[in-house]
């Protein structure tokens, strides 16, 4: 098993133990306000996780795997070309249009 999933699916034992931890604590008296205390902790344990998984992911040689954008080729598709065309508006401007004034004559 990759070390990069075995720390993904620690994740959330990870913080169940947490929660135990603190709430064991809170009844034992040793704390007063659990929310107080569990929160910045919580922030601290995902960071540390994913802190964790970015370095096994670098130590391994890969990166996150990524899905292919909307609207990019799959690999190995072949690749359309869509024709050039000449107006960049929704109705192509004709060479001709460019030399009239706006009663049809010659400039």
């Amino acid at each position: 098993m990759s070390h990069y999933i075995m720390i993904r699916r620690l994740r959330w034992p990870a913080i169940l133990l947490l929660i135990g931890v603190v709430a064991l604590l809170h009844q034992a008296g040793v704390i007063d306000h659990f929310w107080h205390l569990f929160w910045p902790l919580l922030l601290i344990l995902i960071g540390v996780l994913l802190l964790a998984e970015r370095a096994v992911l670098t130590a391994e040689g890969g990166d996150y795997p990524q899905a292919p954008y909307p609207g990019q080729p799959y690999p190995g598709a072949a690749s359309v070309q869509t024709p050039a065309s000449s107006g960049t508006a929704i109705v192509p401007a004709h060479s001709e249009d460019f030399g009239k004034d706006s009663e049809g004559g010659q400039l």
